[in-house]
């Protein structure tokens, strides 16, 4: 049947699931009406991409966008501007926010906060704790629900569920895959005299590789007693890799933009810019996540996008707070790897588009294909760009990638099949909607 569509992209280089190649992509109704090669009078509108990359809409399934209860960091409104302008098209947001997304009517709220906001698709977690573990089953499949996200190591916020018998609890009582902040938090708290005052660089000798593979040894056992699906994020050290690559019946592995790209030397440039929980650490852990990325032992990259004022992190350590911005970095960063040879742009798509399908059960996004969502990330591989703190469209307003140069940028954004962002200019009106989840249609 021909082909009319409201919108062709034509010219560019297709990157999907069965390799790359020249295509087009016919657009109407916000979803994806054709592949192939079309011609101009088969369309409304059509937009060259000659010498562009043409992408499945990168997923970032972890950002802390900290609406409501801490808007003078970030909004919902800042960070989906963030996103889209870095080529981000999707965001799961964790729950550590004031108040905690713990309930029906906070995570309710959120959706209603971000719909026709964001400039990106949104699902946001709910946390668990021992209180609500009998819940979940529930919570966890509401509209807009990325899953349960439970962290046995503190953090920012006071979520915490350090126990066996309470992360046992929430398991139990689940049916989709649930995410975990694996450090020991028995081990943080016999470890915090390590910490030393205005030190940045004494965080991963606090929060050390054992307090992660403790934990994620002990998470590990215990999803196996309960037969359930977990998925570990931003893993940080060599050490986890073989634990996690023994059970990937049942765990699925996150890693992130900044422990690929800094190691411990580091601190004495960036200091508290880069404390981050977990830790950036030594260069043989940041060897040993390239390793297991490059094995295709990672499912997913997500940024842990987690901002502050600059003036919170020039507080000394350890008074500062961990956490940096991330999602507007994550495809500029990771492309720059592409360009030299450090990972392949099939491989990059992997791990932001069918990884998080793969891992999530998203319902029509993380690859382009006749019926899915028009979610598009375009890109030009061989744009030579610097990064800096101007370009950033969080309300932090910093990244510590400032006057970090770059090969590979973000020209185009595209979220259901309306422009929302290209050539670093937002465009429109937000119409972000929640995204949709295989096992809670």
């Amino acid at each position: 049947m021909p082909v009319h569509a409201e919108l062709i992209l034509k010219g560019g280089t297709l990157v999907n699931h069965d390799g790359s190649a020249p295509r087009d992509i016919a657009i109407s109704g916000g979803k994806i009406v054709g592949i192939g090669h079309f011609g101009k009078d088969q369309a409304g509108e059509v937009i060259d991409c000659t010498g562009l990359h043409i992408l499945p809409g990168v997923i970032d399934s972890q950002v802390h966008l900290r609406e409501p209860g801490a808007e003078h960091k970030e909004d919902l409104e800042t960070g989906g501007r963030a996103a889209v302008k870095g080529g981000v098209t999707g965001v799961f947001e964790m729950p550590n926010t004031s108040p905690l997304t713990i309930t029906e009517e906070a995570l309710a709220d959120k959706v209603k906060r971000a719909t026709n906001r964001m400039y990106c698709d949104f699902a946001f977690y709910i946390g668990g704790t021992r209180d609500n573990a009998h819940l979940l089953g529930e919570l966890e499949r509401l509209p807009g629900c990325a899953g349960t996200k439970v962290f046995m190591g503190s953090s920012t916020g006071s979520l915490l569920v350090e126990d066996d018998d309470g992360v046992a609890s929430i398991l139990r009582n689940i049916r989709r895959r649930a995410a975990f902040h694996s450090e020991d938090e028995y081990r943080l708290n016999e470890r915090k005299g390590e910490r030393v005052t205005g030190q940045p660089a004494s965080h991963p000798v606090w929060r050390d590789a054992e307090a992660a593979r403790l934990c994620t040894e002990r998470l590990l056992r215990i999803a196996r007693a309960e037969r359930k699906r977990i998925h570990v994020l931003h893993v940080s050290t060599a050490d986890e890799f073989p634990l996690l690559a023994a059970n990937r019946d049942i765990a699925t592995v996150e890693v992130t933009p900044h422990h690929l790209s800094f190691a411990l030397e580091d601190y004495e440039r960036l200091g508290t810019l880069i404390q981050m929980n977990p830790p950036v650490r030594e260069a043989h852990h940041r060897l040993g996540v390239w390793k297991a990325l490059q094995s295709g032992l990672v499912d997913v990259l997500g940024s842990d996008h987690a901002p502050h004022t600059l003036e919170e992190k020039s507080k000394s350590y350890p008074a500062s707070p961990s956490g940096m911005p991330g999602v507007q970095t994550l495809v500029p960063v990771m492309l720059d790897f592409v360009s030299n040879g450090r990972l392949t742009i099939e491989r990059f798509v992997d791990l932001t588009s069918h990884g998080p399908n793969r891992t999530f059960g998203i319902a029509g996004k993380g690859r382009v294909a006749e019926g899915y969502d028009a979610d598009l990330t375009i890109v030009d591989l061989k744009a030579k760009r610097t990064i800096t703190n101007d370009w950033i469209e969080s309300r932090c307003k910093w990244t510590p990638y400032h006057d970090v140069t770059v090969t590979g940028w973000p020209i185009g954004t595209f979220v259901r099949g309306r422009r929302v962002m290209w050539n670093d200019e937002i465009i429109g009106e937000a119409a972000g909607q929640p995204i949709r989840f295989i096992e809670s249609l």
